[in-house]
């Protein structure tokens, strides 16, 4: 029972992979209890920290030129390079020194290997395909430039090659004749027209097929489009690698990593949509009832009905509330003379009285 615990069908699992991938570090070795295998990619060693670094090595190449130059330091900065790259490949955290030393529990740390070895193997199967499919690649090419070539497609090729609009979308023209005024004012030179600019990018787009254009002119186009990109290159801060200090934006095998899983997520929906969606987005959307304005004319009259009857609950508290204050008015006593408490009927009647006295008192 001991032999089929999770850690270890985990553990076993890791060394076969480590096999397959021919790293030299396992070779020889001939590990056939599970306990030993646990024990070999589970304890602190030096071992299990070069396969560690062996692994890393593989899914980033450029971290051996690294590793050769830490060996000449303490271990911790090896520690800490190696934390800061399971960082960049979101998993772990950029302070879980535990997991890179051997301390962490045996599960944490199996399935940190697994997830790393599962990136080699991605990359290494994108690179079979890549290699089997480049024959495949040529033929269609080829395939592609006999069609293209063909002599009743010489029209549509020519219309291509010199379109009568220009190429560039709008936004794109518009920030050219930005980086283009830009560019000059440093250079000291006379402002450009807009205009110019875009008959010298419209002249690009037709340099390949006539070759006409001066040499001078190409050499304008090519300067504005280096500033052009220099700029981009400042924008994006993820393309400047930062070798010193561990608070690197992106490395290249994170941006890797990503680009992966962003082509998944794209092959599953166009997989779906082509499935399932496709029939319903391409259907014509529903014909708007020329009868819309009754709608809206009985929205109106249900809210002014809404309005009144809202009025006619106000109305109807309000008579509720001064039935009540009256109520109380007749019916409470209060102080109205000599000391004593009297409802103002009792008071009204007493009032009635001595006025019928005074009457008949005068009248007779």
């Amino acid at each position: 029972m001991a032999g089929n615990s999770k850690e270890q069908l985990l553990s076993v699992r890791v060394y076969n992979t480590l096999q397959s991938l021919g790293c030299p570090l396992v070779d020889g070795l001939y590990l056939r209890e599970p306990d030993s295998v646990q024990e070999l990619l589970c304890s602190p060693s030096l071992h299990r920290t070069d396969i560690l670094k062996w692994i890393c090595a593989s899914i980033c190449p450029s971290l051996k030129e690294k590793f050769s130059t830490i060996k000449a330091t303490p271990k911790e900065d090896l520690v800490q390079e190696l934390a800061r790259f399971g960082y960049e490949m979101m998993l772990c955290k950029a302070n879980d020194q535990d997991l890179i030393k051997g301390l962490a529990p045996p599960l944490q740390q199996l399935k940190f290997l697994e997830q790393l070895l599962m990136v080699i193997q991605a990359d290494s199967s994108i690179n079979s395909r890549q290699n089997s499919s480049s024959g495949d690649d040529s033929v269609r090419n080829d395939d592609l430039l006999r069609d293209l070539m063909f002599q009743d497609h010489l029209s549509d090729l020519d219309m291509l090659l010199n379109p009568v609009c220009n190429p560039w979308p709008a936004h794109i023209r518009e920030y050219l004749i930005r980086t283009q005024s830009t560019h000059n004012k440093m250079n000291g030179k006379q402002h450009s027209k807009p205009s110019d600019f875009i008959n010298r990018s419209d002249q690009h787009s037709r340099l390949g097929s006539h070759g006409e254009e001066s040499l001078t002119e190409a050499m304008a186009l090519l300067q504005s489009t280096q500033s052009t990109l220099d700029e981009l290159h400042k924008e994006c801060e993820f393309l400047q690698s930062h070798a010193s200090g561990s608070a690197a934006v992106l490395s290249p095998c994170a941006l890797k990593v990503a680009i992966s899983d962003m082509s998944q997520l794209m092959t599953a929906f166009g997989h779906i949509y082509n499935t399932d969606f496709k029939a319903y987005c391409q259907r014509t959307p529903p014909a708007l009832n020329s009868g819309s304005i009754v709608f809206q004319s009985v929205h109106q009259l249900l809210h002014t009905c809404n309005t009144e009857l809202e009025a006619l609950k106000q109305l109807s508290e309000t008579s509720s509330s001064l039935t009540q204050t009256v109520q109380q008015l007749q019916t409470d006593k209060r102080y109205w003379s000599k000391g004593q408490k009297h409802t103002l009927p009792e008071r009204l009647e007493e009032l009635k009285n001595r006025y019928v006295a005074f009457l008949s008192l005068h009248q007779s």
